[in-house]
């Protein structure tokens, strides 16, 4: 059982870089401590990695601290470089447009009552009163522009351009953790492990700036099992907005989750007790087949971000496209979202099965759909078909126009009948 916050974090592998850990504890001992994250509105919604961000932040308020969350309306309009390349820079009235979609996103993860109560802050409110020559002289003059070079991102960008606007990013971001250190008592900025550089920044200049010593704690970055980054699907990014990715399909990314990765979600991503998550890997390892350990994280992640009524739907859904629910208990949206994450297509109707199977991609031919049928791999809304010539007509449609299709036990797909 851990009961400092900081082995809890350690204990969930929820800190990759940190200043000085042992300081940071120290301080923790003291009384509690205010502390702040921030997510530019480079986009409308956060994504899954911002969500490890807001989650880590709830663990140190559930311990007693203050959190303050941090909403970029100016670093947003600037972008935090990237080595791909120069960022598209949006328009002002996009980035306000988005600071408030995502200021409304960040509220639903922390709590604002309390002494330990939540406040959301944007950084325009300083940045936009400040000329240009009082921020050269009051943080320029603190950023000796070799470190500035030598930063990873900046150096593998230095050959191909970087523009002056994301070379300065850093005394932006800086700059911020100097302002909430002054208007605030931040002492500690968390963000993930690619944001090190700008964090350490922020420590630094306020060492130069005011002589104080704070923290800073990194993340790790949340990969797959070959190393690459988690957060993406087939469809794109694992986005925290119901209009961008449905609550159904947002459960499906967590059920899809490999089997070596799925016990370090779990500890990372919900706020079940290392112990239960340990004892819910020994029943998985038993019988990996069942995926139950996806099946938990996809509920707690699903019931965080969306809400309970959405996850009992997805799982709904999750069971009757398979052949193990009533597809008539499904309400239309969550049908429609299911049906479209499955790679759903429009058909005519009237069109035969075995038409639809390959517009759906569930047969690559006709010969592979009528053997698909002949076999009696073929359903129909979980109904076997045996008739190659089937043709979709109303007494097939749900909801007016979906019909489920599945060839044997685990290829799921559909057609919209128009």
């Amino acid at each position: 059982m851990t009961d400092h916050v900081i082995d809890d974090l350690q204990a969930r592998g929820l800190i990759a870089h940190s200043t000085d850990l042992d300081a940071l504890r120290a301080e923790i001992d003291e009384g509690p401590i205010t502390y702040y994250v921030g997510f530019d509105p480079t986009a409308p919604s956060l994504h899954v990695g911002n969500l490890l961000q807001l989650l880590t932040a709830r663990r140190l308020q559930l311990a007693g601290h203050r959190p303050l969350i941090l909403v970029g309306g100016s670093t947003g309009l600037i972008g935090d470089p990237k080595e791909a390349g120069e960022r598209v820079m949006n328009s002002k009235e996009t980035v306000a447009e988005w600071v408030e979609r995502i200021r409304a996103q960040v509220s639903r993860f922390v709590d604002f009552g309390g002494d330990d109560g939540a406040t959301v802050v944007n950084n325009l409110d300083w940045t936009q009163p400040m000329s240009v020559v009082d921020f050269l002289r009051d943080i320029g003059k603190h950023f000796p522009v070799n470190r500035m070079l030598a930063r990873d991102v900046v150096a593998s960008r230095l050959e191909a351009g970087i523009s002056y606007a994301e070379f300065s990013y850093v005394l932006l971001q800086s700059m911020d953790y100097l302002e909430l250190f002054r208007r605030h008592g931040a002492v500690l900025q968390t963000g993930g492990s690619d944001q090190w550089g700008n964090l350490t920044g922020g420590v630094e200049l306020i060492r130069r700036a005011e002589g104080a010593k704070v923290h800073a704690l990194a993340t790790p970055l949340i990969t797959k099992a070959d190393g690459t980054k988690f957060g993406k699907t087939e469809s794109g990014t694992i986005w925290l907005d119901p209009e961008l990715m449905s609550p159904y399909a947002f459960y499906q990314s967590w059920i899809q989750a490999e089997d070596s990765k799925v016990g370090e979600y779990l500890k990372q991503f919900t706020f079940l007790p290392v112990e239960e998550v340990d004892a819910l890997m020994a029943e998985h390892d038993e019988r990996p087949g069942a995926r139950g350990a996806q099946r938990r994280l996809a509920a707690e992640l699903t019931t965080l971000v969306h809400g309970e009524a959405e996850t009992k739907a997805a799982e709904l859904a999750s069971g009757a496209l398979f052949g193990r629910g009533e597809l008539d208990d499904l309400p239309e949206s969550t049908l429609a979202a299911a049906l479209r994450e499955a790679g759903a297509v429009e058909v005519p109707r009237g069109t035969t099965l075995v038409d639809a199977l390959i517009s759906s991609g569930l047969a690559e031919s006709k010969s592979a759909a009528r053997r698909a049928i002949g076999d009696g791999g073929a359903y129909v809304n979980n109904q076997r078909a045996d008739d190659p010539d089937l043709e979709l007509g109303d007494e097939h449609v749900l909801h007016g126009s979906w019909v489920v299709l599945r060839r044997g036990k685990r290829s799921v797909s559909g057609v919209q009948v128009v």
